[in-house]
């Protein structure tokens, strides 16, 4: 009687002390903590900085893929539940506004590189790919090709994300920025047979793209499928709030787990460098950001969050959880991060001719 449990207590020790249920256990408890104190994006943020911090400190932690496709796939289907008929027709009339936008995200990450190559002398093509404002995998696959230091290129895409994750709704929030939204799910009710169809075929978006080598396969496949349904009024189910909860969770403990117990002591000055960088995009892109709101009448904090240099997910949960404009904010990053990708190869050998 007493080896069956014993043994049992020590499978959940075994089970415990996994450097995954360890995240999760730290990230559970820095979220609530978070919601505790009323801050912003708590699921995520709380999670990002508990997780960084225990990493660094030298607590074994491990996000699997699996973890950040999952928060993805949530935050990606979530997204596109927004774009109804009437929102589709919206954002046709931002399409040159879009363009403008994603103009200056390719010419921001261009001289941000070159300002991280003044400053700390690292070479001008891993200040390049470390710059450019797409996603930290993509970034230093690219930079692989083309000569780039693969672990300064992915140290840089991790910390400026982290500095946006934190600055710009902490910043929304102290300045009081609060919109009253007028855009709404097209599905408002969570039914059980429309959710496991939504899911079904979420997934399968994700994994045509995939296939295909897409980008953010698991934000991008999920929100164009979800975006086709709602976009011809096919509303299926809403998702419950519990699984967007986990995805911002597990999104928080992949980007957390990217800090390793080295990446204090990796060249001190590089890192101070991006990290000044990183605030320099964030601040040139809130500069732009107002521009762009004065000239198309675009909220200026939806404008500031479109334009500003962070990823997907992250930038579109602040516009939801704020309340400014998702579906604007979600087309403005899922615009630039595709077309980023798709021309930073042929920009960098532009550049590299000049």
């Amino acid at each position: 009687m007493i080896l069956p449990i014993f043994m049992n207590n020590r499978r959940l020790v075994r089970c415990i002390s996994s450097p995954f249920l360890r995240a999760l256990l730290i990230a559970v408890s820095a979220a609530g903590l978070c919601i505790w104190l009323n801050t912003p994006l708590p699921w995520m943020i709380g999670p990002i900085i508990a997780t960084a911090a225990a990493r660094m400190g030298g607590i074994d932690l491990q996000a699997p893929v699996q973890v950040r496709e999952a928060g993805q796939w949530a935050i990606g289907t979530a997204l596109g539940l927004y774009f109804t008929p009437a929102v589709i027709h919206i954002l046709s009339s931002y399409v040159g506004t879009i363009a403008i936008a994603v103009t200056f995200a390719l010419l921001l990450g261009a001289g941000c590189g070159w300002l991280l190559h003044k400053l700390t002398g690292v070479d001008s093509t891993t200040a390049f790919f470390a710059m450019a404002t797409g996603g930290a995998s993509e970034m230093a696959t690219q930079g692989e090709r083309h000569g780039a230091l693969v672990d300064r290129v992915a140290a840089a895409h991790s910390l400026r994300i982290m500095l946006v994750v934190v600055i710009i709704p902490f910043g929304f929030k102290f300045a009081g920025v609060h919109g009253m939204d007028p855009y709404v799910q097209g599905a408002k009710v969570v039914l059980l047979p429309g959710l496991l169809a939504l899911i079904a075929l979420t997934c399968c978006g994700a994994l045509v793209l995939r296939r295909l080598n897409w980008p953010n396969a698991w934000v991008i496949g999920p929100l164009l499928v979800a975006i086709a349904l709602t976009a011809n009024s096919v509303n299926l189910s809403a998702l419950p709030q519990w699984m967007v909860n986990c995805g911002q969770l597990f999104i928080g403990v992949s980007l957390g787990t990217r800090f390793t117990p080295a990446f204090l002591h990796t060249a001190p000055r590089y890192l101070g460098g991006v990290a000044l960088c990183s605030i320099t995009a964030i601040l040139l892109a809130a500069g732009f950001g107002l521009l762009l709101a004065g000239w198309s009448g675009l909220h200026p904090a939806t404008a500031i969050l479109a334009t500003s240099p962070g990823g997907i997910a992250e930038m579109a949960l602040t516009a939801k959880n704020l309340q400014l404009g998702v579906p604007i904010v979600t087309a403005f990053h899922v615009t630039r991060m595709t077309i980023l990708v798709l021309s930073i190869g042929p920009l960098f050998r532009l550049m590299q001719r000049t």
